[in-house]
């Protein structure tokens, strides 16, 4: 990153921080992270774009989802997809080792799941440092984080944190319903539904960084000053994620006890507590992924015959009968005549719906299509 673009980011961070906030200040406060927040995405793009891609960096998705392992160098990732999957990542006990993305498949309660090894993340990450600009694209592809940590590097977890937000990335976190459409006159407009406690002035100021003075926003369900920002700049990826925590066979319960307890609070979730090497816990951390990645089963019924409830389809939760359709075959939606329905999503037994119907777990499908 450029020294003069850097040497602003923190100028800026450190004034935000020795500002405080109140009615009197919020207004400069919003101005503050808007012109920040832009400033650190300009600084992101140019390290995405510096040197174009890496070899090795480009992995195709597959399987029912992509989960990414991210972490500092040598907390164990390459292990762990061994472990998880098979694969044959190269383990060494220096810094380092993965160089390129390291794929590797997990099947689990039906699903196959793709899960990618990556370069150790650094900080400064985000900003381009080491492998930075690579990892983070991979990163933010992904449909579940898995952030692994190890007992001696426990604390590394707010830096990890920083960079992925840092890189655009909103870890469990909801997409705030918020729209701001550009227009050619009358000022900012704010419409609101639900309670909202920012003052319009404070929108105002953050949209004006940008340049934007005439819009009409929509902000349903309230919001806060970096969920407007995050909304204008609209380069954000929102993923859930877990914590993991790796090598626990080499510490006593105590200390156990005491790493979960301090993640929690910063997590606000607890960590899987695991070892890779010992194979403690990973049956565990599989149910997780599966769980945190919102898949339900699907069976599907071929008109006339039984259903398979062997082998379910792998899909999304609030998936609709449009998203089964371009999972088996796209010419699926173009030949789509009706579908019939059997299980909580309808109202009865074999129930006629359309493409946008939406799914829930278990239910039994049969789709009707133009021959």
């Amino acid at each position: 990153m450029a020294g003069g673009l850097e040497e602003e980011i923190r100028s800026l961070e450190e004034e935000l921080k020795r500002t405080p906030y109140n009615k009197a200040t919020s207004k400069h406060i919003g101005r503050l992270k808007a012109k920040l927040a832009r400033l650190k995405d300009e600084a992101v793009t140019r390290a995405m774009r510096a040197g174009g891609g890496a070899e090795g960096f480009s992995v195709k998705k597959s399987g029912d989802a992509t989960v990414v392992l991210v972490g500092f160098p040598s907390v164990g990732k390459s292990t762990l997809l061994n472990t998880l999957t098979g694969t044959k990542s190269e383990v060494a006990s220096y810094a380092f080792t993965t160089t390129t993305v390291v794929p590797g498949a997990l099947e689990h309660r039906g699903a196959r799941i793709q899960i990618l090894d990556i370069p150790g993340l650094i900080a400064g990450a985000a900003m381009g440092k080491g492998r930075g600009k690579e990892v983070i694209s991979v990163v933010r592809g992904a449909d579940l984080i898995l952030i692994l940590l190890d007992v001696f590097n426990d604390r590394h977890l707010d830096v990890l944190l920083r960079e992925l937000y840092d890189a655009g990335i909103r870890i469990n976190r909801k997409k705030p319903d918020i729209t701001i459409k550009k227009t050619s006159s009358g000022g900012i407009r704010v419409n609101t539904v639900g309670e909202l406690d920012l003052e319009e002035d404070e929108i105002r100021a953050i949209l004006a960084e940008q340049r934007i003075v005439n819009a009409d926003v929509l902000i349903r369900g309230g919001a806060t000053q970096d969920e407007i920002i995050d909304a204008m700049l609209g380069s954000r990826i929102y993923v859930p994620a877990i914590v993991a925590v790796n090598k626990v066979d080499l510490v006593d319960s105590g200390t156990m006890r005491d790493i979960s307890r301090r993640l929690e609070s910063e997590f606000g979730e607890p960590p899987l507590l695991i070892s890779a090497h010992t194979r403690y816990r990973i049956e565990e951390l599989k149910d997780a992924i599966f769980d945190h990645l919102n898949f339900m089963r699907i069976f599907m019924k071929p008109q006339g015959e039984e259903a398979d409830l062997e082998e379910p389809l792998i899909v999304f939760r609030d998936a609709r009968v449009e998203d089964v359709c371009l999972k088996l075959h796209r010419d699926f939606v173009e030949r789509f005549r009706y579908a019939r329905v059997w299980g909580s999503s309808v109202k009865h037994p074999g129930q006629r719906v359309g493409l946008n119907h939406v799914l829930h777990d278990r239910d039994i499908l049969t789709i009707i299509v133009r021959h």
